[in-house]
């Protein structure tokens, strides 16, 4: 059935719309101060407080600029607290270029890679799968566990030793680059006129020129140095990013597991989901997910925090119900529907299910409050990468509802888990389509 907006059904809506004097008094708000000033709950936004019963001091707010880094920056301020801690520096800060180089050549030549098998199988380049892929890829967005590949193989340097450069700060040319390129390898594997190998290993060498030159050439050693905080000097000598990452970053957080908040009935809780085609480094870890509820995660964000000290890595769907410059996240942050008079009911299920919510950013709780009851968690306390120039210095304030109902996955130690939990990590995972709203990336 198709119905015709004629002149008769837009008279009436325009009829119907004048007619309601709320309409006309929103309508004279938000054209003028646009709809966030216009419901934006003040009494919610200034009740949001920002005092914690458990803190984590982690220094200075990082920057992306302009890339979709967020994974690779919140992996390593995980990180670089370790690094603090066992240097005794007051500030520290990893090279996230470092990690995006290497993380973009490894996934190229996974893509790569990929696609010939897909090709050797007799997929049709017009496929939902292929044309998916194509779409896909040369973002910038990652899990947890891709970080975790790069940082094993290739380790991690001070950002000193590979700072931020043009490209790394705005990717968006460079992703232009790399983008076109890879689907013209795929083109000319179709097309068959030449060797896949041979594809493959002209491809590779042009994406490493092409990362090279809006990168620089990544260092393979350095030397290490440092001042404490109490003013003591330190030398370590020539030392590569492997070494540095096993030495100073000893934490086991290669060994962490996610927990994935998946809402779908049809994906039972203590199950592992895994996305299909979704990884960087072919012989890395596979990009796994253990689907739990959200009290589980909330307790193991608030044990690692109180008991262990260490920040913690998320993913969240962030755009919803934020106060970017003053840093906040609640449920009720903004009166939408009350604006326009409409009903927004949708539960956290039916988002994923209808494409209206999926994780798109990674941060790092560095801290909680937690109730007189020593469990309840009231609100948390969040590293962002988006400099320091909004929020709290960069740190933000999220209500423990916001939690509930926009965090998809967090990063635990594995020891965490119960039994129950560890057995089914070893069990076959449920395959989700490379599109599935949990393969989403941060």
């Amino acid at each position: 059935m198709n119905t015709v907006l004629d002149d008769n059904r837009l008279n009436a809506l325009r009829s119907e719309f004048d007619g309601c004097e709320k309409n006309r008094i929103a309508m004279n708000a938000v054209t003028n101060a646009g709809i966030d000033a216009v419901a934006r709950n003040y009494d919610r936004a200034r009740l949001i407080q920002r005092t914690f019963s458990v803190s984590i001091d982690n220094g200075r707010a990082t920057s992306q600029f302009h890339s979709g880094r967020c994974w690779l920056f919140s992996s390593l301020n995980v990180a670089r607290f370790i690094v603090k801690k066992n240097t005794g520096l007051k500030e520290f800060e990893f090279s996230q270029a470092y990690a995006m180089y290497y993380d973009k050549l490894e996934r190229a030549n996974y893509f790569l890679n990929d696609m010939a098998s897909l090709i050797e199988k007799g997929e049709p380049a017009d496929s939902r799968l292929v044309q998916f892929l194509l779409r896909d890829i040369m973002g910038d967005g990652g899990q947890w566990t891709m970080a975790m590949n790069v940082y094993k193989k290739y380790g991690a340097v001070p950002k000193d030793y590979y700072p931020e450069t043009a490209a790394s700060k705005n990717t968006v040319r460079m992703n232009d680059q790399l983008r076109t390129r890879l689907r013209q390898s795929v083109c000319e594997m179709y097309a068959g006129k030449k060797d896949t190998a041979e594809i493959i290993d002209e491809t590779v060498k042009a994406v490493h020129r092409i990362l090279t030159i809006h990168l620089g050439t990544p260092p393979t050693s350095f030397d290490w140095q440092w001042t404490d905080k109490d003013g003591k000097f330190h030398r370590d000598g020539e030392i590569t990013p492997q070494q540095f990452w096993k030495k100073y970053v000893d934490a086991g957080l290669e060994d962490y597991v996610c927990l994935v908040d998946d809402p779908r009935k049809e994906h039972p809780k203590g199950t592992k989901i895994a996305i299909e085609h979704l990884g960087n480094v072919i012989d890395g870890d596979a990009t796994e997910y253990l689907n739990v509820d959200t009290a589980f995660m909330k307790d193991c964000a608030r044990r690692i925090l109180d008991e262990q000290g260490i920040p913690v890595w998320f993913g969240a769907d962030c755009h919803p119900m934020m106060l970017r410059n003053e840093g906040m996240w609640a449920t009720d942050l903004f009166e939408y529907g009350s604006v326009c008079n409409v009903e927004y009911s949708m539960n956290k299920e039916e988002r994923v299910n209808f494409a209206d919510s999926a994780m798109n950013h990674a941060m790092a709780f560095v801290g909680v409050d937690v109730a007189d009851d020593g469990k309840t968690t009231r609100r948390w306390r969040v590293e962002n990468s988006w400099g320091e120039d909004i929020a709290d210095k960069g740190f933000f304030a999220m209500s423990d509802d916001w939690f509930s109902e926009y965090v998809y996955e967090i990063a635990v130690p594995k020891s965490m888990l119960p039994e129950e939990y560890r057995e089914a990590l070893e069990k076959p995972a449920i395959s989700l389509p490379a599109w599935d709203p949990m393969g989403a990336l941060a």
